[in-house]
């Protein structure tokens, strides 16, 4: 990362589907991996065949990160076109079985599965990470406590993952169930300080439960690798405005917890709950959800919780330039999210479909061509 303040890096994880059954693919899919290595310097493997990740240099530049995210969605769906795949940006791939999916190879990806088992197999899901730059990143776990109020909201605002198995599973971003199988997920514990989560992770490492902090999937964490606290909560996003929306809203937190030192502090289990039934409430309802504010005791509707979070960050988007981004989330609640459009497609298709399959397909179709931007 860069020395800039507050500078961001966003990683997308995409399906691979064949074009033709819009399933798993059904050939192997070595030859796309290996042209897209050559041609996509910042392409990157997730833990299934299936998955393929981008990511963006360190930047402070929202214009600059759209046209790095567009070139490569736009590249990778022409590499999927020349090897007869579609390539979408979804929190679930709609219609694959988990069961016939492929792991990568390596040996990060070999340990994990060794160590979870089935449930690493199951794990047919995308996300989408941002990294933020800590002005001092020894604040980094003070700042992780304070932030998990805002993170129903930035889960909701990013809902994609509406089907599994080929069935709507009548949430809206499921992605969060999958995963919660895994070992370490969810919402990160609060630590009183800095030592007592680096006495964690020595405990845990010393254990054998981990091999090192990058072993801890939670939804917000402080990266081993670079001076940032990484945002996972996101499901990966199939419009490129809307990832843009959730890194330009979760840029704009760090920078607001690292101003004001006393907003949130002294959360406690209370808070951690409450901020888990938000979770859930947004799971299920994304921007349709009403979200339970501590401080009045009261359940909000959506779009009253994001004006007040829109309120308190206005300040931040104005100095970090990015208040465009930050106003497109209104938009994302007025038109509806990924997961509502998927729906609504989805519902379309019925018409004579009995089994749901060509609907279903259908909602492939649409990811594919909304996340290359030929929609």
């Amino acid at each position: 990362m860069t020395s800039a303040p507050y500078s961001f890096g966003i990683e997308e994880e995409y399906f691979l589907a064949d074009a033709e059954t819009r399933g798993t693919p059904r050939r192997s899919v070595k030859a796309f991996h290996d042209q897209a290595g050559e041609e996509l310097p910042e392409i990157g493997r997730e833990l299934l065949e299936c998955q393929v990740e981008v990511c963006t240099p360190p930047s402070t530049n929202f214009a600059q990160a759209r046209d790095v995210l567009s070139q490569q969605r736009a590249a990778l769906a022409r590499l999927g076109g020349e090897h007869g795949l579609l390539v979408f940006a979804a929190g679930t791939h709609p219609v694959a079985d988990w069961a016939q999916q492929s792991p990568t190879k390596g040996d990060r990806y070999r340990s994990i599965l060794r160590d979870v088992g089935l449930v690493g197999r199951r794990s047919l899901i995308c996300g989408m990470h941002v990294h933020v730059e800590v002005p001092d990143p020894g604040r980094r776990v003070d700042l992780m406590n304070r932030l998990l109020p805002y993170q129903p909201i930035l889960l909701a605002l990013s809902a994609s993952s509406p089907f599994w198995q080929g069935k709507p599973t009548g949430l809206s971003a499921y992605r969060l169930s999958a995963f919660g199988e895994l070992p370490r997920t969810g919402l990160p514990e609060i630590f009183a300080d800095p030592a007592a989560y680096e006495r964690y992770v020595r405990i845990m490492t010393r254990a054998g439960s981990i091999q090192d902090a990058s072993f801890l999937w939670w939804s917000l964490r402080p990266s081993i690798k670079f001076p940032t606290l990484e945002l996972r909560i996101a499901d990966s996003c199939t419009r490129l405005e809307d990832a843009l929306t959730i890194a330009a809203l979760y840029r704009c937190l760090v920078r607001l917890v690292s101003r004001l030192p006393d907003l949130n502090a002294g959360l406690d289990g209370v808070s951690r709950a409450l901020a888990q039934e938000n979770l859930w409430r947004a799971q299920r309802g994304g921007t349709e959800a009403e979200l339970i504010d501590e401080a009045s005791e009261e359940a909000l509707p959506f779009g009253r919780a994001l004006e007040n979070l829109l309120s308190l960050i206005a300040e931040d988007a104005e100095a970090l330039g990015c208040e465009a981004e930050v106003a497109q989330a209104r938009r994302i609640v007025e038109h509806g999210t990924s997961a509502a459009c998927q729906i609504a497609t989805y519902e379309a298709g019925r018409d004579g479909d009995t089994s749901g399959r060509r609907a279903v397909d259908a909602v492939v179709d649409w990811l594919a061509a909304t996340t290359s931007g030929s929609a």
